[in-house]
C-alpha cells in the first residue's frame, strides 16, 4: 500500500541520516557478519546487547580484549543496530574527542557545548578508553561527561585494559573512583576473543 511505502521510504531516510551522522570506524560493520568459530565471544550476550535493550535501561557496555582482537567492529555493528531503532548515537575515538576538548577550552562557553553535545547521544561508541595517560584537565573532563550521561544515556567503551586495570589508568585517586562508579554498574562487559582478527581477515583476503 502506498501509506506503507510512505513509511518504509521515510524510516530509511532517518536511518541513513542516523548512520551517517554516528561515523563510525567501520560504516559497514553488521552483527549478522561476526566471526565466531573458536573466537571465545560470548554469542547470547552480544545478541542480547544487539536489540539494545540495554540502550533503554540507560546500561553500559564494555568491549575488553587485546589490540586487533575487533573491539571496534563489535561496537559499530552495535551502533548500527541503534540507528536502525531511530537511536541517535556517535562513535568516537578518546584522543578525536581530547582534541575537540582542547580546542573547545579555547572558545568561551566552548566547553559547556561540547559535553551538552556529546551528552546529548542516546548512544555513544568510545574507542581506545584508557589507550593513553590523561591529564589532570582530560580527567576532569571524562569525569563531567560520564556524570552527565549518567542515568540518562548509554555508552560503550572499547578498551585494551581490564576492569582491575582501570582505577591505576585513571590516576589512581578520588575521581578514578567517581569515574569507575558512574561506569561498571551498570554495565555488560564482553571479552573480544582471543583471535587477532585483522591478522585472521588478511590471510583469508
Amino acid at each position: 500500500m502506498l501509506v506503507d511505502y510512505v513509511y518504509q521510504e521515510k524510516y530509511n531516510g532517518k536511518v541513513k541520516r542516523l548512520l551517517s551522522q554516528a561515523r563510525f570506524r567501520i560504516p559497514n560493520a553488521e552483527i549478522h557478519d561476526i566471526y565466531y568459530t573458536d573466537r571465545g565471544l560470548n554469542r547470547d550476550l552480544l545478541l542480547e546487547m544487539s536489540t539494545c535493550q540495554f540502550v533503554h535501561n540507560h546500561s553500559n557496555v564494555i568491549f575488553q580484549g587485546f589490540t586487533g582482537s575487533g573491539k571496534s567492529f563489535l561496537a559499530c555493528s552495535i551502533g548500527r543496530q541503534a540507528c536502525k531503532q531511530s537511536i541517535r548515537t556517535r562513535y568516537i575515538r578518546i584522543p578525536d574527542l581530547l582534541m575537540e576538548r582542547d580546542e573547545a577550552a579555547q572558545e568561551k562557553m566552548g566547553m559547556g557545548k561540547l559535553l551538552t553535545k556529546y551528552s546529548r547521544y542516546r548512544l555513544l561508541l568510545l574507542d581506545e578508553w584508557l589507550l593513553n595517560d590523561y591529564s589532570d584537565q582530560e580527567l576532569h573532563f571524562l569525569f563531567e561527561l560520564i556524570e552527565r550521561r549518567y542515568d540518562a544515556a548509554s555508552t560503550i567503551f572499547c578498551t585494551q585494559y581490564k576492569l582491575e586495570d582501570w582505577h591505576g589508568r585513571l590516576g589512581g585517586g578520588v575521581l578514578a573512583d567517581s569515574i569507575m562508579d558512574r561506569i561498571i554498574h551498570k554495565s555488560h562487559q564482553l571479552y573480544s576473543g582471543n583471535i587477532n582478527m585483522r591478522e585472521f581477515l588478511a590471510k583469508r583476503s
